[in-house]
């Protein structure tokens, strides 16, 4: 490891020596500890904004990446990348070397650690559930597993609901909500082959559940059928409204409209007509 002084210069001027070190990420861990000391008094000096304010903070960062992945094992079961761990890990140790008071008579290790360690905890949760949820019940889910664990090592079976209400101090629907939610942690894809019987193998999830919508078909028609009644007059769509939309009978409408029920019988046979006829005429060139 090679540490020397060296004199920084920038459009501002020239400023006193600065501590150098060649390649911060390789420094053994205690060495970095005691290093840490003597940047931070560096940063705490150095006017903010300045290319030497940003050199020593930068390398603050860089020297205590090790710190980073220390505190990131604990999440190596997680599943996730390590590298990306890491990453995140980084954003709290900045946040650490912002807030850090060398007033504080602590180790900056110490200080750092929660803020990684919450950063990382905050990106697993804001990221890992499969389908969103509130906040609340993301950590109720927690909550739940903890009291479900405890009651059923306590109770040698699986604990109901209102024993959970009552370990977690909540109402029985919200317990409920909370075991609901819990099912978006994890989820399964509609293409993931079925594991059932060998003439199942290449089947998937999506083959086993859900059925044909029968109001697809409806609004396939009903999108042929719209430009149809544009071309009608208006007097007819006006009777084709009251009919189906405000489903009135034909007696009712004649009465609002001061004419038989014959008559209005009649102008819907015709409308009806002229509409079936225009949907026919439509559906060859569908299929060609």
């Amino acid at each position: 490891m090679r540490t020397e002084r060296v004199k920084a210069t920038t459009t501002a001027g020239t400023y006193e020596d600065l501590p150098f070190l060649e390649a911060p990420r390789e420094i053994a861990p205690q060495d970095a500890r005691a290093l840490t000391k003597v940047f931070l008094r560096e940063l705490a000096v150095r006017e903010e904004g300045t290319e030497e304010h940003q050199y020593v903070r930068n390398t603050l960062i860089e020297m205590n990446t090790s710190l980073v992945r220390y505190a990131a094992q604990r999440f190596r079961a997680r599943g996730d990348e390590m590298e990306d761990i890491v990453q995140v890990g980084v954003i709290g140790l900045i946040k650490a070397i912002d807030r850090f008071d060398l007033a504080r008579e602590v180790e900056f290790a110490t200080f750092a650690v929660p803020y990684i360690v919450g950063e990382i905890k905050r990106f697993f949760r804001d990221t890992t559930w499969a389908v969103h949820v509130p906040r609340r019940l993301q950590e109720a889910r927690v909550e739940l597993a903890r009291a479900h664990d405890e009651l059923s090592s306590r109770l040698g079976r699986a604990p109901r609901v209102a024993e959970l209400a009552e370990r977690m101090e909540l109402s029985e629907d919200e317990v409920v909500e909370a075991q609901i939610a819990a099912n978006g942690y994890h989820t399964a894809s509609l293409d993931a082959a079925y594991g059932g019987d060998e003439d199942d193998a290449d089947a998937s999830l999506a083959d086993f559940i859900g059925e044909e919508d029968p109001a697809l078909a409806l609004f396939e028609d009903f999108h042929t059928l719209a430009p149809l009644v544009g071309l009608l007059e208006e007097r007819d769509r006006l009777l084709l409204h009251l009919r189906f939309v405000e489903e009135l009978t034909q007696s009712e409408i004649g009465d609002r409209l001061g004419v038989s029920q014959m008559h209005v019988s009649r102008l819907l046979a015709r409308s009806l007509a002229r509409l079936r006829e225009g949907l026919l005429a439509e559906a060859p060139a569908e299929h060609t």
